[in-house]
């Protein structure tokens, strides 16, 4: 099965272009300078993200491997303002995604079911709903705005003041808002939903506090149905070798809610419907090398690859030099 790829690049002088990747290869499109801008097109003519693509496929060959190697690769997709760009996600959706979590908040609990466990059962009893009726609603969270999205190859940033910067391999559903307020889903992406999990493990409280992060998206966006069974590596490299590695399982098949309720509960709130705003929605992961006792440090690289994604998403961690915030009497 073919499955298109659309990537946003960009040259030294600052030239946009999109780059669509189909069976015959790769090439640059014309008359378009982002992602954004073709979905925008391609409401406007009442047809696919797909079909307006096919039709702006020009001459020039693009090597998608070279140009990420370049550098020249941007996030599956962004946004000119970067406060019309939201990161949000849902957590525990994954069949396994409570374990973790679960021994996170135990000692807390004395005993009891923890909250995570309890919203973990009641996604795997309801987070499937049939058509059209109301399913579970999911865990919900807030990352940030544009300001906080890094593309293929640039370095994850912890705060200063983070006591943890830890990968999270995830699929990122990628939306604009039409000019009706509609939703639309242009296609996925290869994220890593980077967070602080020593900050959350304090208390489970602080969980809104250590999503407050950067994340990265990866350089493809997958367009038309999402795999149901995807299946990828999440690995650490330090001073170019492999510190960790694992496999991971995201798409349907390996989660306990459908992706069209996850979407549901997230766009029922008006404010999130604005026309023109772009979301990135991170579906969740089951797979932490934090649960397993790895703890990154500066220069740490993360990796991520799934097929069908032809290219990896790799980030270095680096850690910023944060100067004490004082607020001023105006």
């Amino acid at each position: 099965m073919t499955h298109l790829r659309l990537m946003q690049h960009r040259e030294a002088d600052g030239t946009r272009r999109v780059i669509l990747a189909e069976a015959a290869g790769a090439r640059f499109l014309t008359g378009v300078a982002s992602v954004r801008e073709l979905a925008l097109t391609a409401i406007a003519e009442g047809t696919s993200l797909a079909t307006a693509a096919q039709a702006r496929v020009g001459d020039q060959a693009a090597d998608p491997a070279a140009e990420l190697a370049a550098g020249r690769l941007l996030p599956a997709i962004d946004h000119p303002d970067a406060a019309r760009l939201m990161l949000a996600g849902t957590g525990l959706t994954h069949l396994g995604s409570a374990s973790g979590r679960d021994a996170m908040h135990k000692a807390a609990a004395e005993g009891k079911q923890t909250d995570s466990m309890r919203i973990f059962l009641e996604g795997v009893e309801g987070g499937k709903p049939a058509e059209g009726q109301a399913g579970a609603q999911p865990e919900w969270f807030y990352k940030g705005d544009g300001q906080s999205l890094v593309g293929p190859e640039q370095p994850l940033t912890s705060p200063a003041f983070a006591q943890d910067g830890g990968e999270e391999p995830e699929l990122a559903g990628i939306y604009l808002i039409g000019p009706d307020g509609t939703p639309f889903r242009l296609g996925y992406a290869l994220a890593n939903e980077f967070s602080d999990h020593v900050t959350e493990r304090h208390n489970y409280l602080w969980l809104a506090h250590s999503k407050l992060r950067q994340a990265a998206l990866g350089p493809e966006l997958l367009l038309g149905a999402c795999p149901p069974d995807l299946q990828g590596t999440s690995r650490i490299r330090r001073d170019g070798d492999v510190l960790w590695e694992k496999p991971f399982l995201t798409g349907e098949a390996n989660m306990s809610h459908s992706l069209d309720n996850l979407e549901a509960h997230h766009f029922k709130y008006p404010a999130f419907r604005r026309p023109g705003d772009v979301h990135v929605h991170f579906f969740g992961t089951a797979t932490l090398s934090f649960a397993e006792g790895v703890q990154t440090q500066t220069g740490d690289v993360f990796e991520i690859e799934a097929a069908p994604f032809a290219l990896p998403l790799r980030n270095p961690l680096a850690v910023a030099v944060d100067a004490p915030v004082k607020v001023r009497a105006l």
